[in-house]
């Protein structure tokens, strides 16, 4: 069996690749990062070191206990290509290739699709399904690199659906940026997650040991975007604003940590609301994310998990997404907000988007920023609250 991966960064390597070695793939990693990819062909093994105090590891049949301290895997079996230098052999091998699977942030995916529909036209029409599966944080991800295909496709399009099946997944696990040195070794958390729909393979799905598939995915999917990616970027965001540069000493500030889980209790009364989720569960499942982020073994910085505030302040994203729909439902929306107010102030020189952020705030007034930076329209129940964050953010840098 092979897989091919796209983003042979610290997740596709720390996660997803190691997954699909553990279900006894052959590896094919693509990235257009030609110091990793040459780093990666050089060596014939890399290992994943789990760190820190275990934490829950989801699995189909309930949550189970990973082992507590570190724990290494041994990853063999891969290879890495440049599919900027040559994207020929990245189709060649998808044309052969029992599963592909992504994990390159949701805007990159347009680079992706083009390449895989190559690979499908390459394809035998009488083996297997291509099995596709986008691993990123969005929601629906893989109907997104669907749509994409098929623009690309164009009229090809309808002769190569039957050559593949698509499914979307929930993926989570925290991987910081790495140590100097570490080579193509990976540094992670104890705790991983990931959901994948069932129905699209009918009676083949994918074999990937530790991931759980479901018949619903919806609930996964929001559950953990909202309350693993809207508690780690409003731990970030206010922990900036405090003067402070780690996840978890963030959370060691009780003031920062109850406004992250006071933002968390908000999306919950959404998804209970929303899918009917338990609000015991619901409130384990936050405490155990919170005790993730205070993994203090994962030096984890509020400027990684800060980064690209526009992208994580729009329309579908972990604020305004969540907050948008508990306002529709006249659920509370206050402490959503504040973390808002936090990402506003986020400003960081080497981050272009905090950049672009802070000229936004200063060039336009508070309307037309609500507007353009999060999607809302002027009626909806959220905007009055984001504008009265932005003027509150601008009457600051005026101050200044």
């Amino acid at each position: 069996m092979k897989a091919v991966h796209f983003g042979a960064g610290n997740i596709g390597r720390g996660f997803v690749g190691l997954l699909l070695h553990e279900g006894g793939y052959e590896l094919v990693f693509s990235d257009v990062a030609a110091p990793l990819v040459d780093a990666i062909n050089a060596v014939d093994s890399y290992t994943v070191h789990e760190v820190g105090d275990g934490g829950a590891r989801q699995q189909a049949g309930g949550v189970g206990r990973s082992p507590i301290g570190s724990h290494d895997t041994v990853v063999t079996g891969f290879r890495a290509i440049n599919s900027a230098e040559h994207p020929d052999e990245v189709i060649e091998e998808i044309a052969s290739a029992n599963v592909v699977t992504t994990a390159v942030g949701p805007t990159i995916l347009k680079f992706v699709a083009p390449h895989i529909v190559a690979g499908l036209a390459l394809r035998d029409p009488s083996s297997p399904p291509l099995q596709i599966m986008a691993c990123e944080n969005a929601i629906n991800a893989t109907d997104v690199l669907r749509d994409l295909m098929r623009e690309s496709a164009g009229d090809a399009w309808e002769a190569l659906t039957a050559r593949a099946v698509f499914a979307n997944t929930a993926v989570d696990r925290i991987v910081p940026a790495q140590p100097e040195g570490a080579g193509v070794d990976v540094t992670v958390e104890p705790f991983y997650e990931w959901a994948i729909e069932r129905p699209p393979f009918g009676d083949e799905p994918p074999v990937i040991p530790g991931a759980h598939f479901v018949d619903d995915l919806a609930p996964y999917i929001e559950r953990k975007l909202f309350t693993v990616n809207t508690g780690h970027a409003a731990t970030a965001y206010f922990g900036a604003r405090a003067g402070i540069d780690t996840i978890a000493a963030a959370l060691s500030d009780e003031a920062i940590a109850a406004r992250v889980a006071a933002a968390l209790e908000e999306t919950s009364a959404l998804l209970e609301a929303k899918h009917g989720l338990d609000a015991a569960d619901l409130a384990s499942y936050r405490a155990t994310i919170l005790g993730r982020f205070r993994n203090a073994a994962l030096p984890d910085t509020v400027w990684r998990v800060g980064r690209q505030p526009l992208r994580k302040l729009s329309r579908h994203e972990r604020f305004v997404g969540p907050a948008a729909e508990a306002a529709e439902r006249g659920l509370s929306v206050n402490a959503l907000v504040a973390a808002m107010g936090a990402l506003l102030a986020f400003d960081d020189s080497e981050d272009p988007q905090s950049v672009d952020l802070q000229r936004m705030l200063r060039e336009q007034d508070a309307a037309s920023f609500t507007a353009a930076a999060t999607g809302l329209e002027p009626q909806h129940p959220l905007f009055a609250k984001v504008v009265a964050v932005v003027e509150a953010r601008q009457a600051e840098i005026r101050a200044d």
